[in-house]
């Protein structure tokens, strides 16, 4: 899977989002520009140490994007889709495309991709979610569509193992 932000702002969010990519497997797209420097404390804490096992890719712009991946099928999340994240069918090849926080996907944009469009439902009177949020809820369904290929599924001790550990400790 892909995850692209498109002109992120805000330095913890694209952190938590490299943080889940990484758990993930998942390849994460920056397009610019960026609200912030990449070697900021922000990005570094929200990513943990795993930021060095972060699998990014910049790009000048969404048309450097098109040209380097131009058989790319993206989803582009946003408020103004009519189709739900959870109605469509994820492949493991696909790009999810999320906006930055202050304003979405533009809609120059959007219009090229009509029929991708995915949202996910909330409150009318809400405008958006947390772009983290969102980025964790899209792409936990299209892994959970893919099985959670590749993911490990079983925590590594056994329960019974851990309660008695627990007691022995007590």
């Amino acid at each position: 899977m892909h995850i692209i932000l498109h002109q992120p702002e805000i330095p913890a969010n694209t952190g938590n989002i490299g943080r889940t990519c990484v758990a993930t497997g998942t390849d994460l797209h920056l397009i610019e520009p960026l609200g912030f420097r990449l070697t900021e404390k922000e990005i570094k804490r929200a990513g943990m140490d795993y930021w060095e096992r972060l699998s990014l890719t910049r790009y000048m712009n969404f048309e450097e994007f098109r040209a380097l991946h131009p058989n790319a099928r993206i989803w582009m999340a946003t408020t103004k889709a009519k189709r739900l994240y959870t109605d469509v069918c994820y492949e493991p090849s696909d790009y999810i495309m999320f906006g930055k926080e202050s304003a979405g996907i533009p809609e120059e944009i959007l219009v090229d991709y009509e029929e991708t469009c995915i949202r996910i439902p909330m409150e009318p009177e809400i405008r958006s979610l947390n772009l983290s949020n969102s980025v964790a809820i899209v792409l936990y369904e299209a892994l959970r569509q893919q099985k959670f290929s590749n993911l490990q599924k079983e925590g590594g001790l056994h329960r019974l193992q851990w309660k008695s550990q627990r007691q022995k400790s007590s």
